[in-house]
């Protein structure tokens, strides 16, 4: 999703040096005294995995966290992949959410149904685990394409977007369309909190803007864990790593030198929002905060696999980790999320946890993200529906198999101008870009321009050289192969796009609230 950043395109984030605390935070949550889940009776088949719990990163790139990244520090992610399975080469099916969330909660591209960007009418993981008998719980922080405008709530028993109305005042919607500057209010009045905080003995955990709900989807799931005796789908879905970064300041100090603070939020932001030039201090502090909000989802994270082992059922949990897709730091030129379809947007991270598979596994096969619907329903041995896109990279889990091999597609629609707003939400709001993509090339087609580029990410990791205006032999052969692949993905959605205009399906009017917390977000 592009933000209300608008400034250049992603370099990696900076490099961490902070030493490692311990996972669970001063303010972990008590401990429940839930018996350990027990199957219902005869619904869900019975599996040595009772439950999945499903993380999802708004805008986490994989070179972001230490599983992908050495120099990363994010202990909690970290864990869980040694324990687990690693997938080295993952991709997003697009370069902001509304792209990208078909996909990984219904195994299908967007726009290849009906045209829209939602999931309206789709069989959901969510609904598919329902009437296999599971209990299913959604949490969504505040990103407000993950709603039921969409479609997101079908198949969930308890959904929460934590999408609240902003208020008819003024003042509210100009907060709501500029959070930085409630980030600069609350700023101000951060001594005064700090104090009360230290008075009450609590620790500094909380960041001193909650715009990103972290707490309200961490409390809501930890009650899902402790109230739900049957077995679960569980998904939560954070925000602290999508713009405006905003983490509390114990972690920019984790993640930095421990001799600056919040100081560099005032800077970086002030200087993005006013549309001043981004060098390289400012481009240095964004990408400290954008790695403080990394491990402060991670250490949120660590708490709720600490509510897992206090209800007695992490040993039958299942966890899968997925950025719905990255973020730029000026390697093309901008930064946030804007329309382009390079590795920084593109190269998510996915990890899966698996009671009873061997960990500390990698896998450097290619997948998307379309993956994720069919492997969480085969580890809860239910059946897949037919038209799910994406095949279960489960058997890789178990060291059973690789993937299947088939390229990766990837999507997005851009205007005239990179940064033009409003935000695409459909093809007609510009070209339609296609990428293909397996281990090591990367295809990216304007359809309606009719222009090609080709890149080999082993020896061009950030994608700066075409390779397409002179390729060689084996160049032409991989554009010769991935070619009719984009031709084929893109003639697919013009056909659905086609029906949806004859049946006069042109979407639903956004009310007012919800365009205001999308312009909160960047998404005019």
């Amino acid at each position: 999703m592009a933000s209300n950043t608008s400034s250049p395109d992603g370099t990696a984030p900076d490099e961490t040096n902070g030493s490692v605390p311990d996972a669970t935070s001063d303010d972990a949550r008590s401990e429940s005294e839930t018996a350990p889940t027990e199957a219902p009776g005869s619904e869900p088949a019975t599996t040595d995995i009772s439950n999945v719990l499903l993380v999802t990163i708004d805008s986490l790139r994989s070179d972001a966290i230490a599983p992908y990244d050495p120099d990363r520090h994010s202990p909690v992610l970290q864990s869980l992949a040694d324990g687990g399975t690693v997938f080295d080469h993952a991709f997003a099916t697009g370069n902001w959410t509304p792209f990208s969330f078909p996909s990984i909660l219904a195994s299908e591209p967007v726009f290849a149904r009906n045209g829209d960007i939602g999931v309206r009418g789709a069989e959901t993981l969510a609904s598919v685990l329902s009437d296999a008998g599971f209990a299913t719980g959604g949490f969504n922080a505040a990103n407000g394409f993950l709603t039921s405008h969409w479609g997101y709530p079908e198949g969930f028993d308890e959904f929460e977007p934590f999408v609240t109305s902003v208020g008819s005042s003024r003042y509210s919607r100009y907060l709501a369309a500029h959070p930085t500057v409630e980030a600069w209010i609350q700023l101000a009045t951060s001594p005064i909190r700090r104090l009360g905080s230290k008075l009450r003995g609590d620790s500094d955990d909380r960041p001193f803007l909650d715009a990103s709900r972290m707490f309200d989807v961490e409390d809501a799931a930890t009650e899902f864990i402790d109230d739900t005796d049957d077995q679960f789908f569980l998904w939560v879905h954070y925000m602290d790593t999508h713009t405006p970064y905003v983490p509390a300041p114990r972690y920019i100090r984790e993640v930095s030198d421990g001799l600056v603070g919040t100081h560099r939020m005032l800077h970086a932001h002030t200087r993005t929002s006013l549309g001043w030039e981004v060098g390289e201090r400012t481009l240095s502090e964004l990408r400290t905060l954008y790695q403080a909000t990394v491990r402060q989802v991670d250490a949120s994270v660590g708490r709720l696999l600490d509510a897992l082992d206090a209800a007695g059922i992490a040993d039958e949990t299942a966890i899968v980790v997925a950025g719905d897709h990255g973020e730029e730091f000026q390697e093309h030129g901008h930064l946030a999320h804007y329309p382009k379809l390079y590795d920084e947007l593109i190269s998510v991270p996915l990890i899966v946890n698996a009671p009873g598979a061997d960990g500390g596994r990698r896998v450097t096969e290619h997948v998307g993200l379309d993956a994720i619907p069919p492997t969480v329903a085969d580890l809860l041995d239910v059946d897949a529906p037919a038209d799910w896109r994406g095949e279960s990279v489960a058997p890789s889990v178990r060291g059973e198999g690789d993937p299947d091999g088939d390229p990766v597609v990837s999507v997005t629609v851009r205007g005239e101008e990179v940064t033009e707003q409003p935000i695409p939400r459909s093809m007609a709001d510009g070209d339609l870009l296609v990428s293909v993509r397996d281990a090591e090339w990367t295809y990216i087609e304007n359809v309606d321009e009719d222009t090609v580029e080709l890149y080999h990410r082993p020896s061009d990791p950030t994608q700066q050289t075409d390779l397409s205006t002179d390729p060689s032999d084996e160049q032409r052969a991989v554009i010769e192969r991935f070619a009719p692949v984009a031709a084929e993905h893109a003639a697919e959605l013009r056909d659905r796009e086609a029906e949806a205009a004859a049946a006069g399906d042109d979407g639903d009017e956004v009310d007012a609230d919800l365009e205001a917390r999308l312009g909160a977000l960047g998404y005019r």
